[in-house]
């Protein structure tokens, strides 16, 4: 991965997080995510969610199928010419506790204020090793 690879990852505020379950059926779900430069790390926070933390379909589908891929992109309306976006394949696991989850949540807390009133360091974080970057555009 390049700097500048790494630079538009880092900066995007989200991105679309694509599982897929033990029958093969794909989920695809907006989500945030802080960068370190190896891993991204998502966590399962306190917006109102149709399932408990840890009875979530992406993290039942992690828990079946590690393997997962990241959009993350620019968008404009009306340029066209500063489209961009990168692919990421990824191995994906569930951190409950330990360095790396603290870690993550210092990570996330430092890029979303909304993050910091809420009790991360209680709940699931999403980490997914990056194993390969698919560039389209200029980053």
């Amino acid at each position: 991965m390049t700097r500048k690879e790494a630079a538009f990852i880092r900066q995007a505020r989200v991105g679309i997080l694509a599982t897929v379950d033990e029958h093969g059926q794909p989920l695809n779900v907006p989500f945030c995510f802080a960068f370190d430069g190896a891993c991204l790390y998502s966590p399962i926070d306190e917006k109102p969610k149709a399932a408990g933390p840890r009875e979530l379909k992406r993290i039942r589908n992690i828990r079946a199928n590690p393997r997962v891929s990241v959009v993350v992109q620019r968008y404009d309306d009306e340029d066209w010419s500063r489209l961009a976006h990168i692919i990421i394949h990824g191995e994906a696991r569930i951190l409950t506790d330990g360095d790396t989850h603290g870690k993550a949540v210092r990570l996330l807390r430092r890029k979303y204020s909304q993050y910091r009133t809420m009790a991360l360091d209680q709940r699931p974080v999403i980490q997914i090793r990056v194993v390969r970057c698919i560039r389209w555009g200029r980053v």
